[in-house]
């Protein structure tokens, strides 16, 4: 599309993805990036991975972290994140998303939680790397389903299980997060919002924020991209998915989707249909 990379801005940046075939629910993801800062965004499932090399610096959860070298990344579903280079050589990182249903279903154990978004862990890092390329390069879904388990054993030690709601978990939250969802084709207003909370608007903004250390818009645009994700991976056209999440146009998509998830809806398509 004229005015819109096909790639990163920068020739060293570089993203990739991929979806088993066989096992839905599970998104694989490689990527070196020097220049580009993800926006705020978040995703379906749990992301976990390493660091390879370099630093990477996020936000999430309300702080700043730091993934240096040979450090595990652990996200928890829905959690809104953003990303950028510490370092100046940028930083190289591999990650697998997983669906909490589909975790729950390898491992045996539903309920996992992580409360810490990074731990430095060289062996750990080493063979969650390992495990991670071998994904990416198996086309058997008996092996894929295999690297699958060990991957998520080497992250079972970092879970927390059964996860327990955090106190300050609003029950009111869970229907405007639901009303989010059944109108991300719409205009919202911040008063429409707050009457699904029961709340006056800019008091219920102020606890939405502080519950989700992001603002109704920022979880808004991350739902929307979410849900534009998955109508590409069903083979809906960009221009469909743009109208169908709310956005102003195909070129609005392009440009909200490279920066959340490093790469442009067409080519997000192209690689899936590998």
């Amino acid at each position: 599309m004229q005015g819109v990379p096909e790639l990163f801005q920068h020739r060293q940046d570089s993203a990739e993805f991929r979806h088993p075939r066989h096992r839905g629910g599970v998104e694989l993801y490689r990527a070196h990036i020097v220049r580009h800062a993800f926006e705020l965004h978040g995703h379906d499932g749990f992301g976990l991975g390493a660091i390879e090399r370099g630093v990477e610096r996020f936000r999430y959860r309300g702080a700043d972290h730091l993934a240096p070298p040979d450090s595990l990344v652990m996200m928890n579903p829905g959690e809104l994140h953003t990303g950028r280079a510490e370092t100046p050589e940028g930083w190289h990182y591999r990650m697998v998303y997983i669906e909490p249903a589909v975790a729950a279903d390898i491992s045996g154990e539903p309920g996992w939680w992580f409360d810490g978004a990074v731990r430095e862990d060289r062996p750990g890092a080493r063979r969650v790397t390992a495990l991670l390329d071998a994904l990416w390069q198996a086309d058997e879904p008996l092996a894929i389903d295999s690297l699958l388990f060990a991957l998520l054993e080497q992250f079972r030690r970092h879970a927390r299980a059964p996860r327990t709601a955090p106190a300050s978990a609003p029950v009111r939250f869970a229907a405007v997060i639901d009303y989010l969802h059944a109108h991300l084709h719409r205009r919202l207003t911040l008063e429409e919002l707050a009457a699904q909370a029961g709340l006056s608007p800019f008091h219920f903004l102020r606890q939405f924020r502080t519950h989700y250390h992001a603002t109704p818009q920022q979880m808004l645009m991350a739902l929307r991209l979410s849900e534009a994700k998955r109508l590409l991976t069903a083979g809906t056209s960009p221009a469909q998915v743009a109208a169908a999440v709310g956005l102003v146009d195909q070129a609005h998509l392009t440009r909200a989707f490279l920066r959340r998830y490093g790469v442009t809806p067409a080519r997000y398509q192209r690689q899936l249909a590998r």
